[in-house]
């Protein structure tokens, strides 16, 4: 039967339809989805300072109503109230983000972020027992001062110090626990190094941090007491500097002069910076410019004979930078880790895990104190393995809410690393025995069993240090109590000694 002309006009109008269905399949095929666009957009703005962060390491309620209004006021867009936005005013200063993508990188946090984050997972659960150790505490505790310690350290000649960030004292016991020194300070110490003087006399190098906020003004000093005399004293070598936390010695450019390493953890500014020593004076020379530098190791790490560092940045773009020694005043820096700026980085130690001669990186991740204080299941200690060539995998992960300090070392003496860690964040109202671990090392590398000493309610653990402190061949531990504040769960009501400056853990491996 022959085609009337009014059909063809119909299947002329099919055939178009048809394409047009087809032609927008295929265009929607090649082009993003809102949420990869929106990805893409946070990627550019949020990616150009830091690691990019999955709305999946975050629970949405804290996107909306903490994190992203931070955010936005440093990229100034404006906030209204706690948590709205709007668009800038005549007058107003540019923001970063033009509105609309910000809008759309706040919708996409909010539609894809987890309602409540899953807990981790243990593979291996936490023990209950000393683990080798025994309790030992100070004789005294003066109930008229509350317990803030912001360091705790063994010295050589078996002392203990410790530094009150309430009372801006640093204090000195000794192997009895009885209280021997007390020196005034300007501001809470929280690093201390120890030396010999021409004369033969101690003098204990220490860092005063300036302010315990997180904020941006240079009121840190780095000085020095002489413990051998009895009259306070206390010299400044080195002021003015931006809230420093850490200080290594030592001569970087092999001119015969002692030089310092400072690292500086500031709100906005900080960093690691080279203190060029000429006679009496310290040149400031930024090695890496940007806040959040809060630990440093020196070594001759590509073995050219000349000192280099390494450093862990703990905000913004945190992650591990080494700075190899250029031989001409000067460092030239290596990014070796990254990890987003919500981990929380908090410590990092170098050991040798799996025995083939290269020193591997132990590192933690659980500050608390910022925009997301929720317990994050990617909070812990982590070991990352050395591959040479400045090339780090990891290896081995174990979960610790807030996690702050981690020391690798044989403390049974059965030859195989294992791992002490504190935790001021942890999840103090479902596992308070996680505040501090001790990790045996098994038969098989990389394998440790936890175990948690009953210690809960001796004190809020924030410092550690590590050595022989008793002198009987075995290595003992010293925790630093920091008794009030900081405790992100509300319903949790704290119910250990707030007096009690510190405890020590001695190993009884070798017994007298």
């Amino acid at each position: 039967m022959p085609v009337q002309p009014r059909s063809c006009r119909q299947h002329l109008l099919l055939c178009c339809h048809l394409l047009v269905m087809i032609l927008i399949a295929i265009t929607s095929c090649h082009s993003p989805s809102r949420d990869d666009n929106a990805q893409l957009l946070a990627n550019q703005y949020c990616g150009s300072c830091h690691l990019p962060v999955s709305p999946a390491l975050l629970d949405s309620a804290t996107w909306t109503d903490h994190v992203l209004p931070a955010m936005a006021k440093r990229l100034k867009i404006k906030v209204w109230g706690e948590k709205e936005y709007y668009p800038p005013m005549a007058g107003d200063e540019a923001s970063l983000v033009p509105f609309k993508d910000w809008m759309e990188i706040v919708a996409w946090y909010q539609r894809t972020a987890p309602k409540k984050l899953t807990p981790a997972k243990r593979d291996v659960p936490i023990q209950e027992g000393w683990a080798g150790f025994s309790l030992v505490h100070p004789n005294t505790a003066d109930t008229n001062i509350i317990a803030a310690s912001t360091l705790v350290a063994f010295s050589d000649d078996g002392n203990i110090y410790n530094s009150n960030a309430y009372t801006n004292e640093l204090s000195r016991w000794n192997i009895k626990m009885e209280k021997l020194s007390v020196w005034k300070t300007t501001s809470p110490v929280v690093d201390i190094s120890f030396r010999k003087n021409e004369a033969g006399e101690k003098i204990a190098r220490i860092t005063q941090i300036g302010d315990m906020r997180a904020v941006d003004k240079p009121s840190g000093i780095i000085s020095e007491i002489n413990t051998d005399l009895k009259e306070s004293n206390l010299t400044d070598i080195k002021p003015y500097l931006q809230r420093p936390v850490q200080t290594l010695y030592g001569d970087f450019n092999k001119d015969g002069q002692e030089d310092m390493i400072s690292c500086s953890f500031g709100h906005n500014t900080g960093g690691l910076y080279f203190l060029r020593r000429s006679g009496d004076k310290y040149e400031e020379i930024p090695m890496l410019q940007q806040p959040g530098a809060i630990h440093a190791v020196a070594g001759d790490f590509n073995n050219d004979g000349w000192q280099d560092v390494m450093a862990l940045f703990a905000a913004g773009e945190e992650g591990i930078w080494l700075f190899e020694n250029d031989r001409k005043g000067g460092f030239k820096p290596i990014n070796l880790l990254k990890f987003p700026p919500i981990y929380g980085s908090t410590s990092f130690q170098l050991y040798d895990f799996n025995g083939d001669g290269k020193l591997d990186i132990l590192y933690t991740c659980g500050d608390n104190a910022d925009y997301s204080m929720v317990l994050k299941p990617y909070h812990g200690v982590y070991i990352f393995l050395n591959e040479g060539n400045n090339q780090y995998k990891q290896a081995w992960f174990y979960p610790v809410n807030g996690c702050t300090k981690a020391f690798a070392a044989d403390y049974n003496g059965d030859g195989r690393p294992d791992i002490a860690t504190i935790a001021f964040f942890a999840d103090l109202q479902h596992n308070p025995k996680e505040k501090f671990l001790l990790f045996q090392g098994g038969n098989k590398p990389l394998q440790f069993t936890p175990f948690a000493p009953p210690i809960e309610k001796e004190g809020h653990w924030i410092t550690m240090d590590v050595a022989d402190v008793d002198k009987d061949g075995d290595l003992d531990i010293i925790l630093g109590n920091y008794a009030k504040g900081f405790i992100i769960q509300s319903e949790y009501q704290p119910n250990w000694k707030e007096y009690q400056p510190f405890i020590v853990l001695l190993n009884t491996l070798y017994t007298h």
